[in-house]
């Protein structure tokens, strides 16, 4: 398996599996495809991988600016992840999750904050924190992991294309 940063050639692909892995998801707003979309179509997508097995697209992680109290420090928000049905539980999605915070890591970023299980996301380090907050939503499902030692506190508002789709 290869994790690399999309290309222009994977837009499709990608859409294909994010709709396809959002389908049924209990959690799902049926818009993670058109998220990526637009913040693609935004210049916001900080980190956009994809692991390819066979030449295929079978996962998917993106990392995009969050604002945090009204300013931007550096700071980014994980999702979302996709991983092929017939793929799962293999460990793709802890992979490519894993490589993106590397990445941001190597790229100075402060830190990153994610919106999920925390069961899952505490696997990489993510916890729940009252400094940081996301307007409704239960502070147990909001996690964030610091790649620096400083941290800004605040209200955490993630890019337009999380709430206009």
């Amino acid at each position: 398996m290869l994790i690399r940063p999309e290309d222009a050639a994977d837009a499709q692909s990608i859409r294909s599996l994010v709709t396809a892995a959002f389908r049924d998801a209990p959690h799902s707003s049926g818009t993670e495809a058109d998220i990526v979309d637009a913040l693609r179509a935004g210049s916001a997508l900080t980190l956009s991988l994809v692991a390819i097995t066979g030449g295929v697209v079978v996962g998917y992680v993106a990392f995009s600016p969050v604002m945090v109290a009204g300013q931007m420090p550096g700071w980014f928000g994980l999702g979302p992840v996709a991983v092929e049905r017939s793929q799962r539980r293999q460990g793709i999605g802890r992979l490519l999750i894993e490589d993106g915070l590397s990445r941001l890591r190597a790229q100075g970023a402060g830190g990153c904050v994610v919106l999920g299980d925390p069961a899952y996301y505490g696997r990489f380090g993510f916890e729940p924190d009252p400094a940081l907050t996301l307007a409704g939503v239960p502070a147990e499902y909001f996690q964030r992991l610091r790649l620096q030692e400083e941290q800004p506190a605040g209200e955490v508002l993630y890019h337009p294309a999380f709430s206009s789709t």
